[in-house]
């Protein structure tokens, strides 16, 4: 394992063996999660090791507490907003009635003939106190103003704008991420990574005016997390006679929403990227139809350029490095830390806006130019062949017969497409190639996270390492399927299929009672089962599961 990979403890493992032994309830609650070790394929390592164990019986017992609490949350954020909204009329009113006495004070700098205008997008404040550097970005002088005003005259609220009072809204009670929403006056300082809002006095609560999260979809696992940069939110009642925060000026002044989100964490191999950054970012954003800045802090150069086509379909705007931002950024409204739901998977009846699974992949398919929404139905009078492609890993979990695995499916009738670690590193490329296919299969590892790329109806065909992998298998890999439209097959080694038969004696533990290997940890889970085993297939066992697998695309 390379150095400086996390892995984290292996209280999740535990939690899964007790779940297998059926122990007490109370053994099988949700426990902290497992990082995952780098490998040398391009999509990264398996992340066989990033489970959420529970018992379903408690899972449906803490969602349906989670639900409660949030509707109690939502009649109390009722109350909270009806008094907020009428010390926010009485406040528009003052304003608005002294903006129209003073409406003759703001009039826009006509152009000097001869002179260039300003870059698209990035226009110049109407008012003569502010400085050079001070403008209003994404839209053109007037739309920045919340009243416009006749006669071609464009009321700009700037850095010296009276200061409206926010709402501010947090949520902690979710289990896999943190997160804040501000609409109003919100100020961005990147360089010190803290949020400023002020909200009004009646919905101001002293024990909250300094929040801090880290804005990654991956709460539960201490050591993704301290890969995170911490995010600060600062809110301040209206008014510097009520202990109100002295809010920094804005230099540029943006008429979008804010998205600050982290490209760190486990941000190595495409599991994570799609599952805690993408999936997140797209349930978050996505809502804004690309009117909308992403500010990303642990700004990672790699990931940025490899996922640039999913950025650039969820923003118009290039992605900010927040780090290396020196500038005050203020916005209408901001989300620091993104939506989450599952892995790899989004859950409708949680996500505000509706989002699910299907609305993710026809976004995916478009992003990406894919062709195929669907597998066309296939009949073997037709002569064709079922295209499979077939990931192929290297040093772990591998293959060691790969060149007669890859025979066998050929023999199997499948047109063959052999993808290994060179080949899936063009994602844009190794997309189309994948949505060509019918079956996608591999032996368990983040390289089955190209099934996002597959058409609807296609099967995802999972290789189950040798340990009693089966249900963390499902967990990452499986139970997602039906919601993408897709069909799930696996294939589970037995113990004469691994080459851990070439370390251990036959009547070892390992063989004998793989569970025992699950009770003495994570570590030991790791180093055997995850890490320290290969696959040789037996060739006429896999020969009937292929039988099985053509027989359920092809008909006669």
């Amino acid at each position: 394992m390379s150095p400086g990979i996390p892995r984290s403890s292996g209280s999740m493992w535990m939690a899964m063996k007790n779940k297998l032994k059926k122990l007490s309830p109370s053994s099988s609650q949700r426990s902290r999660g497992i990082a995952s070790s780098r490998d040398n394929m391009s999509v990264g390592p398996s992340s066989s090791a990033h489970y959420e164990y529970e018992n379903p019986i408690m899972r449906g017992i803490t969602d349906l507490t989670t639900r409660v609490n949030t509707m109690g949350q939502q009649q109390d954020q009722l109350s909270i907003d009806l008094a907020h909204n009428t010390e926010l009329t009485q406040q528009n009113w003052t304003t608005i009635t002294e903006l129209r006495r003073q409406s003759g004070a703001f009039a826009q700098k006509p152009m000097p003939l001869g002179t260039n205008p300003r870059p698209a997008g990035l226009w110049e404040a109407s008012r003569p106190d502010l400085a050079a550097s001070d403008w209003i970005v994404g839209s053109p002088p007037w739309a920045a103003s919340r009243d416009r005003i006749t006669n071609n005259v464009a009321a700009t609220r700037d850095v010296a704008a009276p200061i409206i009072s926010s709402k501010l809204t947090c949520n902690f009670s979710t289990f896999r991420s943190n997160t804040c929403t501000m609409e109003g006056d919100v100020s961005i300082d990147g360089k010190s990574a803290t949020v400023y809002v002020v909200v009004s006095l009646s919905t101001y609560r002293p024990e909250n005016s300094t929040i801090k999260l880290h804005p990654y979809a991956r709460k539960w696992e201490q050591k993704a997390m301290s890969l995170v940069r911490e995010v600060t939110v600062r809110s301040s009642p209206a008014g510097a006679a009520n202990g109100g925060i002295s809010l920094p000026p804005c230099s540029v002044r943006h008429d979008v929403p804010a998205v600050v989100f982290s490209t760190g964490g486990y941000n190595w191999n495409i599991f994570h990227i799609m599952s805690d950054i993408v999936i997140p970012l797209y349930l978050t954003a996505r809502q804004y139809n690309g009117r909308v800045q992403l500010l990303a802090t642990d700004y990672e150069p790699s990931v940025v350029a490899r996922y640039k086509a999913i950025l650039d379909a969820l923003s118009i705007y290039p992605v900010l490095d927040l780090d290396a931002d020196t500038t005050v950024r203020c916005f209408p409204l901001a989300h620091v830390g993104l939506e989450s739901h599952r892995e790899l998977s989004i859950d409708p009846a949680l996500s505000p806006n509706g989002y699910n699974m299907m609305n993710f992949l026809d976004f995916i398919r478009s992003t990406y130019s894919l062709q195929r929404p669907r597998v066309t139905p296939m009949s073997k009078s037709s002569g064709q062949k079922p295209r499979l492609v077939m990931i192929l890993r290297r040093r772990i979990r591998e293959l060691t017969n790969e060149a007669d695995a890859i025979a066998a499916v050929m023999d199997a009738g499948f047109e063959v497409v052999a993808a290994g670690p060179e080949d899936v590193s063009d994602l844009e490329r190794f997309a189309g190639v994948v949505n060509s296919c019918d079956v996608l299969l591999g032996v368990h590892g983040s390289g089955l996270t190209n099934m996002l790329f597959l058409p609807g109806n296609a099967t995802v065909a999972q290789i189950i390492p040798w340990g009693e992998l089966k249900w963390p298998c499902r967990h990452s890999y499986g139970e997602q399927v039906p919601d993408m439209g897709l069909r799930y097959s696996e294939y589970e080694a037995t113990v004469e299929e691994t080459t851990l038969v070439e370390r251990y004696p036959r009547d070892h533990a390992v063989f004998t009672d793989p569970l025992s290997i699950h009770r003495q940890g994570y570590d030991k889970v790791w180093d055997i089962f995850i890490n320290g085993q290969n696959v040789t297939l037996d060739l006429n066992r896999f020969r009937g599961f292929l039988q099985q697998l053509y027989q359920s695309i092809v008909t006669q």
